[in-house]
């Protein structure tokens, strides 16, 4: 059965996170016309996550997006950037996907790194993160020698609606083997881990056209287009980044939530002295990269909140129903830092709940400044930084960072900044021009309807 003559055109953008999923409908107009979010489905005994069964939630949601009034004429997905699986020819998973956060990482991490040679040209640290971790964990699993290729789960269901191994290369920056300026593996650090080239598919940029969309799934169910596409997405900042850029070239996207993650795409490439942030290909951006930065808001936050009065301080001054104190702008707090330095209080740190509350958000609110100004200096002068996440919707957030920073913060009402991100490369490779503004909630625009 085709697609209904009733249904109005739509791209898909899916975002698939550590513990959500969410996909949008955008019309040509720029309209998000269509919202479902899910849990990410992970077994309750182990946080990896099966490739296969993600695949056909994926659909399910695709399904309830469309509902009777879409069809689909592009996807792209984008998500989270170092989980993926081993792959047979016929793209079945072989493996799960280890979480980047599975505790079981450090102890491979440790095991493997007198053997992985040197990082030159990385782009990121070397951390348990990594994907090359779930290469060398992957590998060590029974029945993986009968694997044809590594597809990140991220790639995955581009991979299955193209029936085209690939992976973007916004997540080849995450492997920690892969050189994204000179685009070329670190071949030792590929053999070390994964043990051979040969399971390494080609590596697409961001945004590329993929192939047609092939699905029994969604073409029985009349909301497939004809010759629908399937675009690359790729790491999540990195295209949620993109999506704010199309509102200001250059402009520096600051995302709140479990982290605070600034990125913006950069006219040009960085020095290789460039230390203080992240690097990875730019996004339809040929002479530039993307940039970014992530400092810890979750952890630091949990550490304070061991004291219940402290946490029920930090939840009135977030909220905005209590204001801080004069130990916003103190040093009275040292919040964690990476490698796993614990968050501490400074010796003479006052010990009333609301000072220490205020401490700990004055700190954060300075470290995400410092993020800002990272990757702000590698941008065209003066561009103007979005604020989105969950945190940015928390008034009293807000108002503190403005105490701290001097920034007026310019928050985008979108809350799935990913997805709409990812739909928006999807509608570019079609070659619309939806209004970002309205699409990002930036303008006025009309409601979606949302499925669970």
């Amino acid at each position: 059965m085709g697609p209904s003559s009733q249904r109005v055109d739509a791209v898909l953008g899916i975002d698939i996170g550590s513990t959500n999923v969410k996909v949008v409908a955008l019309d040509a107009a720029g309209h998000v016309v269509a919202r479902v979010r899910r849990a990410t489905p992970r077994p309750a005994e182990d946080p990896s996550i099966d490739a296969a069964l993600l695949f056909d939630t994926i659909e399910e949601m695709a399904l309830a997006a469309c509902g009777d009034h879409y069809t689909v004429t592009a996807a792209c997905a984008a998500g989270v950037g170092e989980d993926g699986v081993l792959v047979d020819t016929a793209l079945t998973p072989l493996t799960r996907a280890l979480a980047w956060f599975d505790p079981r990482r450090t102890e491979l991490l440790q095991a493997l790194r007198p053997g992985l040679g040197p990082d030159d040209g990385i782009g990121t640290s070397t951390d348990a993160a990594r994907t090359m971790i779930g290469w060398a964990w992957a590998r060590s699993l029974p029945g993986t020698e009968r694997a044809a290729s590594w597809v990140a789960l991220t790639d995955y269901v581009a991979c299955r609606w193209s029936d085209t191994a690939f992976l973007s290369d916004t997540l080849a920056a995450r492997t920690g083997a892969w050189r994204p300026l000179a685009r070329t593996w670190l071949d030792a650090r590929v053999e070390a881990t994964l043990g051979s080239l040969d399971l390494l598919p080609p590596v697409l940029p961001t945004g590329t056209t993929v192939g047609e969309l092939s699905s029994r799934r969604l073409t029985e169910a009349g909301v497939l287009a004809h010759g629908a596409l399937v675009v690359a997405g790729g790491h999540d900042h990195p295209v949620g980044g993109w999506g704010v850029d199309r509102l200001h070239p250059g402009a520096v996207l600051d995302s709140m939530g479990t982290a605070e993650v600034v990125v913006a795409q950069t006219p040009a490439a960085p020095t290789p002295e460039t230390q203080a942030v992240d690097v990875s290909p730019g996004i339809h951006n040929p002479t530039g990269a993307t940039v970014l930065r992530v400092e810890e808001l979750a952890r630091n936050i949990q550490w304070a909140s061991r004291d219940p009065d402290v946490a029920h301080a930090v939840n009135r001054l977030i909220s905005g129903s209590a204001a801080p104190d004069s130990c916003l702008h103190s040093h009275a707090f040292h919040p964690g830092a990476a490698g796993g330095r614990p968050p501490s209080y400074a010796p003479d740190a006052p010990t009333e709940p609301l000072s220490r509350a205020s401490a700990v958000l004055g700190a954060l609110a300075s470290l995400g400044e410092n993020a800002i100004t990272a990757v702000q200096a590698l941008t065209t002068a003066h561009a103007p930084v979005y604020t989105a996440g969950g945190w940015a919707r928390s008034q009293g957030w807000i108002d503190i960072k403005r105490a701290v920073t001097g920034r007026e913060p310019q928050v985008i009402a979108e809350p799935e900044v990913t997805a709409v991100g990812a739909a928006l490369l999807a509608a570019h490779a079609l070659g619309w021009k939806p209004d970002t503004a309205r699409a990002l909630g930036t303008s006025p625009k009309t409601p979606a309807n949302t499925a669970s």
